[in-house]
């Protein structure tokens, strides 16, 4: 078996990559605390915008850990990149993987979990979830956002 690469990172005024992630809890966190670090040395961002950039990228990147490679035989990787336009003032963000998440629950009974998209979706100007054969990408976008 050939062994995976270790993951490459890239941080700096307009982008943000991490490629090849573990797909687990500890590499969400860690990604998710690198992700707001990068806010804060790069944007003007209130405490609340800051908070919700953050809270919906956790969200695709947590479903990613958990439900994208359920049910394969050994843990699989995402890879995150955010770009900013400062022209537009726009910030986009996509979480990829190779797996399949499970699908939306649209039941309208009380739920235990299931909230993560409709998350991503409030938090974001726009939020996109395309499957494929090959995986799941998520792209969020925010507009209105000022560089420092």
């Amino acid at each position: 078996m050939i062994d995976p690469m270790p993951p490459a990172e890239t941080a700096n005024a307009t982008r943000f990559e991490r490629f090849g992630l573990r797909a687990e809890a500890e590499t969400v966190s860690r990604t998710r605390q690198d992700f707001a670090q990068w806010l804060r040395q790069f944007f003007d961002l209130d405490p609340i915008k800051s908070s919700d950039v953050v809270l919906a990228l956790n969200e695709a990147l947590a479903n990613a850990a958990e439900f994208a490679y359920l049910l394969a035989d050994q843990p699989g990787t995402f890879d995150v990149q955010a770009s900013y336009r400062p022209a537009e003032q726009n910030l986009t963000v996509h979480i990829c993987d190779r797996g399949t998440w499970r699908e939306r629950q649209t039941d309208p009974a009380p739920r235990t979990r299931g909230r993560g998209i409709p998350l991503m979706e409030a938090l974001s100007d726009r939020a996109t979830i395309e499957t494929s054969p090959t995986g799941t990408r998520v792209r969020l976008e925010w507009n209105g956002i000022n560089a420092l």
